[in-house]
């Protein structure tokens, strides 16, 4: 008797639609029509004879085991994955496809230094980049929708191996005036947090300049509403405040064409750590521990 199993195209399709909820939404993730990934999902409720998902006009709800099966087929396509990485694992190195999320407090600073690199170094590699939270990318990388993370620690990202690329300092970005016109660094205690602009819940920069100052207060007095570290830069330039800013954005000249200064933080861990992480075990752990080099390296 021929045994009838579904697709990996199929399973694809159907964690698409747990994950986004729309129809429309799920099809441009998967890059097919709209028709294509519903008739997909049929075929496969078809397949093993039961009603994965309810479909209204408005709504779509998966039934208690269509959560079940997209769990597991999330499993399934992870692990097929790694049969490619496998494979790629056993060749040149740095070669193939590579899946890589990137926070935005990373990606405008560092990614136009070390793409031109990996470019000349690694031509095989074909890096496709995806720029997220913190909290986002650590879900992708163990969902599987992600092979590495280049984000900054601490950051609680799970059962992750990891590399050390290198320590990002912190500074505090503000007019001459307000931080004083002699001050060679500024002390945490010396910031006044009700004119300090940060990150919005969601960017752990925000999480890690507090963690620097030390200074319970300041999570309750700080004005936390910036999208992105240029939209912080522009409030502070227009005078509404002071901010903190890491080493890589400054030396990207994130304060050129303003006129903002920056002073190193004077705190006891007045820095970030900037890192390379990968699902422990992968079989590519060898391609991100050379990846990882070749960042450190082209900062």
């Amino acid at each position: 008797m021929a045994t009838y199993l579904p697709t990996l195209k199929q399973l694809q399709y159907l964690v698409a639609l747990k994950d986004a909820g729309h129809f429309g939404r799920a099809a441009e993730a998967c890059f097919v029509t709209q028709s294509t990934l519903s008739a997909g999902i049929r075929e496969l409720e078809t397949l093993i004879g039961v009603v994965l998902v309810e479909r209204t006009r408005r709504v779509v709800r998966f039934t208690p085991l269509g959560d079940r099966i997209a769990d597991k087929a999330r499993i399934v396509l992870r692990e097929a994955d790694e049969l490619g990485d496998m494979a790629r694992a056993a060749g040149r190195p740095l070669s193939g496809d590579m899946r890589m999320s990137v926070i935005p407090t990373i990606a405008p600073f560092m990614l136009p230094r070390i793409l031109p690199r990996l470019r000349t170094n690694y031509p095989e590699l074909k890096l496709f980049l995806r720029e997220e939270p913190s909290g986002a990318a650590c879900e992708g990388l163990h969902n599987g929708r992600t092979d590495c993370v280049l984000l900054a620690l601490p950051y609680a990202c799970g059962d992750v191996a990891s590399a050390l690329l290198f320590e990002d300092a912190l500074f505090v970005a503000g007019t001459a005036a307000e931080l004083g016109e002699d001050a060679p660094a500024i002390r945490a205690r010396d910031i006044d947090e009700t004119r300090l602009l940060l990150l919005e819940d969601g960017h752990c920069l925000k999480d890690h300049a507090l963690a620097a100052c030390n200074r319970p207060e300041m999570r309750a007095e700080a004005t936390m509403l910036g999208t992105s570290l240029h939209t912080i830069v522009q409030m502070v330039d227009n005078g509404l405040g002071v901010t903190l800013l890491p080493e890589m954005a400054l030396k990207a000249g994130i304060l050129d064409h303003t006129g903002l200064t920056a002073r190193p933080l004077d705190a006891d861990s007045p820095s970030r750590q900037i890192a390379l992480v990968w699902r422990r075990a992968s079989p590519r752990e060898k391609d991100f521990q050379l990846l990882a080099q070749v960042l450190a390296e082209a900062r």
